[in-house]
């Protein structure tokens, strides 16, 4: 047996005498979780799907990931392009458009979503204007528009969420933030949120906190990081700035499965989702 240094044996005694070293074991074996599995956004590699979906797919699949967000237009069917991305694991598990378009034909898009067997529908944007002066009033209505579509989306035996940008955090209503307003107004068992980690740090806020306050109301991540440039743009996961370790442990002490990679005005998908899931892969937590 090893011998026990000076260190060891004054950190087992501390924690001994605080009742923790049985605990000590668990500890170690939760830092060292991977994530469950990782996914990409479609729109991230849009270009070479145009090109060549079956072979794009076949080229993630190998660099390891396992979930597609978005993919409605790929292939002659539905059922064409779910039975492809099986083949190759990848589960197709959600899929979305902006508040707009979604009001438009929601029973249109609820079937397109079944059929692509998604388990999330997601809208993207969940204001009817460009959300540059975002009112307290805009906000609960917003709500009501969400809790119904959540309750539709219920029925037909989907799950609904809504994804955040920069615009929910930047200007108090005088009633609160419009995050805060949406998270209020919104009934957690018809609607929950896909947290965009880099929209949230452009806007001045930071995911772990918004995590921590919400626990339980979040169920994708959108990951994305952020150059140190001075306009902090876009940057491939692992190439920016954001600590990504800390949010991803508190999403997952609380649930959360789906870890999707996205990047926008990305040209060079590939080599964003190779060097990403390169670094996603050998984060634990």
């Amino acid at each position: 047996m090893k011998p026990m240094n000076r260190r060891d044996f004054f950190l087992r005694t501390a924690m001994a005498s605080a009742g923790m070293l049985t605990a000590f074991p668990l500890l170690t074996q939760a830092q060292q979780r991977k994530l469950p599995a990782i996914g990409f956004i479609s729109g991230i590699v849009s270009n070479f799907l145009k090109e060549d979906w079956k072979g794009t797919l076949t080229s993630l699949a190998a660099m390891g990931y396992a979930e597609m967000e978005g993919g409605w237009n790929l292939g002659q069917s539905p059922k064409e392009m779910v039975d492809f991305c099986k083949g190759l694991g990848i589960n197709p598990f959600a899929g979305g458009m902006g508040l707009s378009d979604m009001l438009k034909d929601t029973g249109k898009h609820i079937e397109t979503a079944l059929k692509c067997e998604n388990e999330f529908l997601v809208c993207y944007w969940p204001w009817l204007d460009g959300a540059d002066h975002i009112t307290a009033d805009q906000c609960k209505k917003s709500a009501e528009t969400l809790n119904r579509l959540g309750e539709t989306c219920r029925k037909a035996g989907l799950r609904f969420c809504w994804h955040n940008h920069d615009k929910e955090f930047l200007r108090d209503t005088g009633e609160g933030l419009p995050f805060d307003l949406l998270m209020e107004y919104t009934d957690p068992e018809l609607v929950s949120v896909e947290l965009d980690i880099y929209w949230a740090k452009k806007g001045g806020s930071d995911s772990l906190k918004l995590l921590k306050k919400y626990p339980g109301r979040y169920t994708i991540l959108h990951v994305k990081d952020m150059n140190n440039e001075a306009e902090k743009d876009f940057a491939c996961p692992g190439a920016g700035i954001i600590d990504f370790a800390p949010v991803f442990q508190e999403a997952m002490n609380q649930g959360v499965r789906h870890f999707i990679v996205e990047r926008d005005n990305e040209k060079d998908g590939i080599n964003c989702l190779r060097g990403s899931a390169q670094y996603l892969q050998r984060i634990r937590v």
